[in-house]
């Protein structure tokens, strides 16, 4: 089985950071109470030179934050489109980005719902258990406006989920009770300072790592 899939589909290999990110700028990641993340974006329209430098800042910002997925209103840009690299339960290993994203409705009686820790980096440092189906399948465009459609399983279909999620201005707070949501916050105020200086520590170490002086690590 390939071990490695970009866009969806199987390669022979691939690099440890996806070329758009050696292109990319660190952009600064939104938290839990703007309110770009609390309502629905707005969908892509243009396709182009400014698109695709926005997905190559994306995919440096999620590298540096330690990310397997990252959405666009997390780094304050109010449209539809996520980015992600993310393994899954397997071990193989996803990279792409949607545009226009749309998650497609699961036969109840196909799907089998896992209880497990989910963070996110507009949420810094909190998990907390997060019920999502172990099947996603989501279809939207790449930044050509092609058709895509990106099918996951186990860790990689919480990510579809949940950056589908983010683009319909929710978050997975948003799916706890009253309690556990303020132990979330709860976390979040004790790591807060923590994963900041880690991701800061992140940036100065992949300065180098993005250099096109420096080829790509596999």
């Amino acid at each position: 089985m390939p071990r490695v899939f970009v866009q969806g589909r199987p390669v022979d290999s691939y690099p440890r950071l996806a070329p758009e990110a050696r292109r990319g700028a660190v952009r600064r990641i939104t938290e839990v109470g703007e309110e770009v993340l609390h309502k629905s974006c707005r969908d892509v329209t243009e396709f182009g030179p400014d698109l695709a430098a926005l997905i190559d800042d994306m995919f440096l910002t999620m590298y540096v934050a330690d990310g397997a997925g990252l959405a666009a209103n997390q780094v304050d840009v109010d449209l539809r489109l996520f980015v992600y690299d993310c393994l899954d339960d397997d071990g193989v290993r996803h990279v792409g980005h949607i545009v226009n994203p749309v998650l497609e409705p699961l036969d109840p009686t196909e799907r089998r719902l896992l209880d497990e820790g989910e963070g996110c980096l507009s949420v810094p440092g909190a998990v907390m258990d997060v019920p999502r189906p172990d099947r996603a399948v989501v279809r939207g465009l790449d930044k050509d406006g092609n058709p895509l459609t990106v099918e996951g399983t186990g860790y990689f279909a919480r990510c579809l989920a949940h950056e589908t999620d983010h683009v319909s201005g929710h978050v997975y707070l948003d799916r706890l009770s009253g309690r556990e949501r303020k132990e979330a916050l709860r976390q979040v105020a004790d790591r807060r300072d923590e994963v900041f200086a880690r991701r800061a520590a992140k940036t100065e170490a992949l300065k180098s790592q993005v250099s096109p002086s420096v080829p790509p690590r596999l």
